[in-house]
């Protein structure tokens, strides 16, 4: 009815646009060099992105013990820690290069991107599911929709703007 279509359509709304507007929000933010916040922007993108691969190959590769088995049967405890762990890693490499985050600032964003870029997927996935989408397109091949590809980039850029504005600045 008239209230599922309406609810349907902001909660899209609030999920892309707002979300995602933190990522442009980041370029606001005063910072020391002179490309300003799109390093930040670049390294969140970075990071999102090695997550996603990284909890994909760690739960293929070793991954047994199924977190959401009814949402989204494919990720694993070993998939998720090991993207946790792997973006840590590409954090404390990358951030020196692209961000002012200190070690312990970078290995807090990489835990911070990998938890909410899971959250983000499963959210995602759980939402897909209950309206009855597979893939949300065939836009990226061998990628799903762009949803796929932007659904845990929903939870961390907010996540991650809170973080470096009130904990870096």
């Amino acid at each position: 009815g008239f209230l599922h279509t309406v609810s349907a359509i902001f909660w899209g709304w609030i999920m892309t646009v707002f979300a995602l507007s933190h990522a442009a929000w980041l370029l606001m933010l005063p910072t020391t060099n002179i490309q300003g916040g799109a390093l930040l922007v670049l390294f969140l993108l970075a990071l999102t992105e090695s997550n996603d691969i990284a909890q994909y190959l760690w739960g293929k590769s070793c991954g047994r013990r199924k977190v959401v088995p009814k949402v989204s049967p494919g990720k694993t405890l070993e998939g998720l820690v090991g993207g946790v762990i792997t973006t840590m890693i590409a954090s404390l490499i990358i951030g020196p290069l692209l961000t002012p985050l200190n070690t312990l600032q970078a290995l807090l964003a990489g835990l911070l991107i990998g938890i909410s870029g899971f959250c983000g997927d499963v959210v995602m996935s759980a939402i897909k599911r209950d309206i009855g989408v597979k893939d949300s397109g065939k836009l990226l091949p061998g990628h799903g929709g762009l949803l796929d590809r932007i659904d845990s980039l929903i939870f961390t850029a907010p996540v991650f703007f809170y973080f470096i504005r009130y904990c870096c600045y």
